[in-house]
């Protein structure tokens, strides 16, 4: 086989013994100079070729269609981040749920069983933090 650059790879030998392709990680790098590249390219575009038109209207506090009333840095309820924890982590664990789905033939009963148990704990941490009115919005 020819390599990129070459017709022959490059081997690198590591303190271990270990050789490594270095080859191999060219596309890795291709990926992220390319999106390096397009990011800063839309940027400088946006840059260069949109109109810098600034006046006292444009430069003024806005915040949902009219001036602003309070302060940006008022503290927020402790429920809002609770809730907004909770729902982060409920959504991740829910997400254990897809591949769970795809193998679900080739795990059998013990796969299946296990994803009962993560359930289950799932289900009684909801219902705590439900009890416990965690999730009450007042």
């Amino acid at each position: 086989m020819t390599g990129f650059f070459s017709g022959q790879y490059k081997v690198v030998r590591v303190y271990t013994g270990v050789t490594v392709n270095l080859e191999s990680y060219f596309p890795v790098l291709l990926f992220i100079l390319v999106g390096i590249g397009v990011g800063g390219g839309a940027m400088l575009a946006g840059r260069v070729l949109a109109p810098h038109r600034p006046d006292g209207q444009k430069l003024s506090p806005y915040e949902c269609g009219f001036e602003a009333f309070e302060d940006a840095r008022m503290q927020f309820d402790v429920r809002y981040y609770l809730v907004a924890i909770l729902f982060i982590l409920f959504d991740l664990e829910i997400a254990f749920l897809f591949p769970w789905a795809v193998a679900y033939r080739e795990i059998g009963p013990v796969g299946f069983w296990a994803m009962m148990i993560f359930l289950g704990v799932l289900v009684v941490g909801f219902i705590y933090e439900w009890t416990r009115g965690a999730l009450d919005w007042e």
